[in-house]
């Protein structure tokens, strides 16, 4: 008996030499250690066997099984691991290619702006873009009775709320938030409601930029601005800064930016004039930092809203702002 459980054992290791996948090793372990395998059919001679051979018998029978279950299992753990190929698996066929996702040129753009103005020492923040009446319009120095709501083309909601037309939410929310002095600007998705053409879109993207501190003036928007351009096109721009005016800065400005589609002779996009409206900007109006808790006379600021969408028009000569949110991938694949 003994000798034949050790035949058993020599025979199962044979075999286990020839596995090649995991359904074979099922079979083995039936052949071996079922209820009708070999080794169970050994064992039912244990009872003809003499009274004092029956204990060194059985504890053989058992080191053998419990030593080939081990063995079943690290070969099963093998196999799932080295993942065998299948029988008809062809190496000189070629691969199947993995498609690579594509950034979208406004996310492109919006990390160069990031990164040009972290280098200024500005932060980036985020914030909500369903906003209360108060953070977009009361705050900024817009009563309800203003008549810049009529050029906002407002999104309304239950509540008084809305969707916010501006990035410009977050000035007084970071001011009374972090205080004095700040530097930070505020990229993300706005929206109005209006007709869509080449160059209006009812969402599209801003980045709202916030600068407060002592003695802040004209001369540092001008200078933050050239590095900011100059970062992103990566050659000097030509720009212009006329009068505008806006209720949350004083004195107020208008930058546009020398049209990239036609290079200034005109085109839908510049609506023929060989300029696009870029940035609205200016110093912080005093209501503004009043409501931000802060001392008008003590400290002064820059605003600025860019158009992030429209530099993304201008950086990749796109003529079209209804591209950008078509999700047409023929689109997007060339960025």
């Amino acid at each position: 008996m003994e000798k034949k459980l050790r035949e058993l054992k020599n025979r199962f290791f044979s075999e286990l030499k020839t596995v090649r996948d995991d359904d074979f090793l099922a079979e083995l372990k039936i052949k071996y250690l079922g209820r009708k395998g070999e080794l169970a059919s050994i064992l039912r001679g244990v009872k003809d066997l003499a009274v004092e051979e029956k204990p060194r018998v059985g504890q053989l029978a058992n080191e053998i099984k419990k030593e080939l279950l081990e063995v079943f299992g690290r070969t099963e753990a093998i196999i799932k691991k080295s993942a065998i190929r299948p029988r008809n698996f062809d190496s000189s066929l070629p691969g199947q290619r993995r498609e690579i996702g594509h950034l979208h040129p406004s996310t492109i753009v919006q990390e160069e702006i990031e990164e040009a103005f972290a280098k200024l020492g500005f932060s980036i923040f985020d914030g909500p873009q369903l906003e209360s009446d108060y953070y977009n319009f009361t705050a900024l120095n817009i009563p309800e009775d203003h008549p810049a709501r009529d050029t906002q083309d407002t999104f309304w909601v239950e509540g008084k709320n809305l969707l916010r037309t501006h990035t410009s939410n977050l000035q007084v929310r970071m001011l009374e938030k972090y205080g004095a002095p700040f530097r930070g600007i505020f990229p993300g998705r706005v929206f109005r409601y209006e007709s869509t053409d080449a160059s209006h879109e009812h969402t599209f993207y801003q980045t709202e930029g916030l600068m407060v501190d002592r003695n802040i003036n004209i001369g540092n928007l001008i200078a933050v601005m050239q590095s900011l351009l100059s970062a992103v096109f990566h050659k000097k721009v030509n720009v212009r800064l006329r009068p505008g005016f806006f209720p949350f800065v004083e004195p107020g400005f208008e930058m546009d930016i020398e049209c990239f589609i036609c290079e200034g002779d005109g085109c839908s996009v510049c609506k023929q004039s060989g300029w696009v409206e870029l940035m609205p900007c200016g110093l912080v109006h005093p209501g503004v930092l009043k409501a931000g808790g802060l001392d008008p006379e003590e400290y002064s600021g820059f605003a600025f809203g860019l158009g992030l969408t429209r530099l993304v028009m201008m950086k990749y000569r796109i003529n079209d702002i209804r591209l950008l949110q078509s999700g047409d991938l023929r689109f997007l694949k060339q960025f």
